[in-house]
This record gives C-alpha cells, structure tokens and sequence, in this order.
C-alpha cells in the first residue's frame, strides 16, 4: 500500500476551549495552535461576566487560527441563562467580526428561520446542532432528525448523541457516510470515544480534542489524536482493529499498534471498545472494515463462544485474545499469542540469568520447574498450558476454587485454596506468575502474595503492565529474584497479534523501541 495510503483527509481536528477568563482563552488558542489543533471552538457561556462587544474583539483579532464560537445555553447542556435575543446579537457580531464558524441549536435556527431572521451575510459559516441527552435515535429517527436540521439552511450540521453502548455508534458512523452535506456527528462518554477517532473513515467534517491540562471526559487529547491515532491519515479504506474489554481506559495498545501500522506504511487503525455485550458488539460491528480485535479482561474466554474457527492452541488453553475476520468470507478466527508471549519472556530471563547452566540439553529452563500461578482467568489459562508445554509442574490459586480446579485438570496440575497463598512456601527455585490484576494502577501498592515468601522463587512474572514495575515486581527484586514485567509479555503479544492482522513481518526493534519510550 506504501505512502499512497498516507494522504491526509479534509477532516479537521478541533479543540474544544472552556476557559472563564479572556487571557486564558487567547493562551488555550496558541496552546491548541501547537499542539495540532486545525481550529478552536470556543465556548462564550463559559466565560466569567462576558463583554460580547470588547471581548469578541479580543479574541477575534488574536486568532491564530480558525474560530468556532458557541454560546450553549442551559437548556443545551451550556452555561448561558440569558435570553435568545441576547445570545443572537453576540453570534451576529462574531460574524461581523471574522469567526470562521458560528453554531445554533436546531431549536433556535428553526424559529429564526420562520421569522426570517437569520442573518447569512458575512463569510461565517452557520453550524446548526442537536444535543440529544437519552440514547441515541434509530437509523431512521436521526435521518429525520438530520432533514429537519439541513432545512434550517445550516452550512454544516452538528449532531451530538449520549452512548449508552458501543453498539449505538455504528448509526453514528451509518449518518455520516450517508449525509449529503458536511456533518459534525459523534458521541460523547467512554463507550462513545471511537466516533470521535474514526469520524475521518467515515468522511465526518472535524474531530475533537482536548488541550493538555484541560481534559474534556470521553475526548482524546490533541496529542493522542496526531500521534496514536494519526487521525490526518485515516480514510474509507482503513482496516479498523480494536481491543475488546470492560475497562479499556488503561490499555496501551493504541500508542503501540498506530505507529507501527504507519511505519510499514499499512493503513490500519487500533482502537479502544469498551464493550458491554458480546453477542450485540460481534452482531452489530460484522463490516470488514472490522478486520480484527485484542480481547481483554473480562472476555478472553467468553469470546471464544463468538468465534467460527479457534486455532488449536487457543482451543486447548480455552482463552481467545486475538480475531481475525477472514477477508474472503468474513468468518471470525481466534487465536492467543499470549501463551508463547509470557512463557518465552520467562525462559529468556532465566537463560540470560545463566539458570541453564549445565542444563543445556533441557528443551526449556522451565522443565521441571515448580511453577506458582496466581490467577486461572484467560491470562492465567495462557501461562498454565505454557508453562505445562514445557514441562513445568503447576500449582494454581483462584479466588475462585472451581476454576482453579478446572484448570489445574486441564494442565494436570494443582490447585489449592486462595486463602491459603498467604502462608504458601514453595520449594527453592521456583516460578511464580500474577495473572489477576491485583497491583494494577490505580490500586498499586497491593501485592497478591505474603512477601516474606518472595525470597523462595528464583523468578517472578508479572502481568500486569500499568505500572511498568509493579510493586510486587520491586519486592521481588529486593528479594533476589528475578523481575520480569508484563511489559514484556505485552510487547511480545502485541509482536503476534501484528503478523496476524497485517500478515506481515512485525517491525519488531521498532516496536521494543515504543515500549521503552512510553511506557
């Protein structure tokens, strides 16, 4: 595909500005300015005893790039309590004054259309916007919804809808690539982040981000936006891959899979879905512009229930993170590259600790080997069978009992009571893995075994990968075992995931160099 993939989109990246005072306003324009932002809307109801006639010209004359000026009332969502004709007189004069983009509600426009009001001299454009609150309208409800806005005379309209699923976006990008004429369209909230980020696949007129420093919920920053995303590159040909878990705001895959699909030149995206419903999420997302997804916590196992063919190995750990949609018939293939992806970050710790001394003829440093498994949900079934292929003796604990005794028989290992971990002292020289997310940010002082028995095990692995070094990671090393991160683990997986979803072989220096850097 090469650089032809990489032409920029005509889609504009905006930051929204909310400051309550003027100066901060004109600083937050330049701060936006340099960290990527095309244009600024900026929100007149929230500055503190606005002055319409000196304070627009303030901000007019100081622009460094376009302006959109929004006065939201409260019955929107906004600030403003005034009344209508008020907010008008200051919309007319930021045309007069050369804002590039003005806005109304639908519920505004529609009147001054009747009276004939409108006033459409001057080079502004006139935005015309929805806020909807409750969920979002059926296919055919937004159509509707976007008729009656486009007979306003709008230049461009602005529909904005509230996610209560992930699933309702799909209508969200259905609108903007059927809509005749410039659309801003998106939902707000976590489960909405991906209208924003995918607006430019589907040909949607800007995309939001936030300024560094003033966080907007449910936006990317600016930042993430040029850098993860590469959101100038996306277009209607762009594969779209995602990680599928419940939470999702702590996954790293985004800064990882983004740059290295534009550093092979392949046109691909990875993004977060905060997933509620399985069934609904595969049922609803079956385009092939959905190429492929990671899968997360809690779903590593019940996806495989979603799946049309499992490979082999996934098959036998019972665990699934990684789909693939066969481009020929569409067919959903599951794999799991995270079972090779611990269990080699262990052995090549111990190999380089010199743990194989006079065991060369050993197939792994693991044979043998005690190995401690705190955790039988889909990371730890992906250790389990690891560290059995291997030939590792396993003993497993789960809050769960029945799970744990599940997999010790799936691995012919052991399983014992969670409860009893704390006083568990295992032989010198063994293994132990954390596959549950105790320590992970933001809970990161809590470690999921006594630490007087750290000193028992030549190596431990941890799972967790936010934060980098887990405090179980630095009481091991304290200790005197060997830490190994689910930093690593992650990198590795992520290695396979790459050569399934491009077929290609994965820039693998390049993708370590990402890693050490951000995270």
């Amino acid at each position: 595909m090469g650089s032809l993939g990489m032409l920029e989109n005509s889609t504009k990246i905006c930051a929204p500005l909310m400051s309550q005072s003027i100066d901060q306003m004109v600083s937050d324009m330049y701060q936006a300015k340099a960290e990527g932002a095309d244009m600024v809307e900026i929100r007149l109801d929230c500055i503190k005893n606005f002055q319409p006639h000196q304070d627009l010209r303030i901000l007019l004359k100081n622009k460094p790039l376009p302006v959109l000026i929004v006065y939201r009332p409260k019955w929107e969502g906004g600030h403003y309590e005034g009344d209508e004709h008020m907010q008008l007189e200051a919309l007319n004069l930021a045309k007069e004054l050369g804002a590039d983009y003005i806005e109304l509600e639908l519920k505004v426009a529609s009147d001054l259309m009747e009276e004939h009001k409108l006033n459409q001299h001057g080079s502004s454009k006139l935005i015309v916007s929805c806020y909807l609150e409750s969920a979002t309208p059926s296919k055919e409800d937004l159509g509707y919804l976007v008729a009656r806005m486009q007979s306003t005379g709008a230049d461009i309209i602005k529909l904005v809808t509230n996610a209560s699923n992930i699933t309702e976006v799909a209508r969200i990008f259905h609108l903007l690539s059927h809509c005749q004429m410039p659309l801003i369209a998106y939902s707000i909230g976590d489960r909405g982040l991906i209208s924003q980020i995918l607006a430019p696949k589907f040909g949607g007129f800007l995309v939001y981000g936030s300024i560094e420093g003033n966080l907007v919920p449910g936006l990317p920053t600016l930042d993430s936006l040029r850098y993860a995303y590469g959101v100038e590159y996306i277009n209607p040909d762009t594969k779209v891959f995602g990680l599928v878990s419940k939470p999702v705001s702590h996954s790293k895959g985004p800064i990882l899979h983004n740059p290295t699909f534009r550093h092979v030149g392949y046109n691909g995206l990875y993004v977060p879905m905060l997933v509620d419903d399985l069934k609904e999420f595969f049922r609803v997302y079956s385009s092939p512009d959905f190429a492929g997804f990671s899968v997360g916590i809690p779903y590593k196992e019940a996806v495989i229930g979603f799946c049309d063919e499992v490979h082999p190995l996934a098959q036998s750990i019972g665990a699934v993170n990684t789909i693939i949609r066969r481009p020929s018939n569409g067919k959903l293939i599951g794999y799991n590259t995270d079972c090779e992806a611990s269990i080699t970050a262990i052995e090549d710790a111990l190999k380089v600790s010199g743990c194989t001394t006079g065991e060369a003829f050993l197939p792994s440093p693991l044979t043998g080997k005690l190995f401690v498994l705190v955790g039988a949900g889909g990371a730890g079934r992906a250790l389990a069978f690891g560290a059995k292929i291997r030939g590792a003796r396993v003993v497993i604990f789960d809050i769960d009992f029945d799970r744990a005794k599940s997999l010790a028989h799936a691995v012919s290992g052991e399983a014992r009571r969670y409860e009893d971990l704390t006083n568990f002292r295992p032989e010198k020289g063994a293994i132990l893995a954390n596959a549950t997310p105790v320590g992970m940010h933001p809970n990161t002082d809590r470690i999921p075994v006594a630490e007087v028995t750290l000193q028992d095990y030549k190596l431990v692995f941890d799972s967790v990968y936010t934060p980098r070094k887990t405090r179980l990671l630095k009481e091991a090393e304290a200790a005197g075992a060997i830490p190994v991160s689910g930093v690593e683990m992650f990198l590795r997986q992520a290695i396979g995931q790459f050569v399934l979803f491009t077929g290609r072989e994965a820039p693998k220096e390049f993708m370590r160099d990402i890693v050490l850097a951000k995270f």
